[in-house]
């Protein structure tokens, strides 16, 4: 379920925080979804359990996901944090590409007529 980039500059665990990000905000994980146990997804990914563990304990601090004891790791109930700062961060990329294109000489209506 997690796609990786190995050749990516970005980090492993940073791929898996996004890749994690991306599901809750599309809906593919939901509210309450258990994850897999940090051993399950090091072995289906191939790599080492402490990235995935630093991919997890970011997640827990940015809200996403927690953890049980000897329950499991899940989704967590209130999502809109994670969906309001993908929302915010696809908003910035916008921006950033309008910026690119007002340096190139073109108009704010310019731009909204083109796209």
């Amino acid at each position: 379920m997690i796609n990786l980039d190995y050749q990516s500059r970005t980090p492993i665990y940073e791929q898996i925080i996004q890749e994690i990000e991306r599901y809750v905000s599309l809906g593919i994980l939901k509210p309450k979804d258990q994850i897999m146990p940090i051993r399950e997804m090091a072995t289906t990914l191939g790599i080492n359990p402490n990235t995935v563990k630093k991919a997890y304990t970011e997640l827990e601090n940015r809200g996403v996901i927690t953890t049980i004891s000897t329950k499991g790791t899940f989704i967590k109930e209130d999502i809109s944090k994670v969906i309001n700062s993908k929302i915010e961060e696809e908003i910035n990329e916008i921006k950033k590409s309008i910026l690119e294109l007002e340096k190139l000489g073109l108009t704010k209506e310019e731009i909204l007529k083109k796209i």
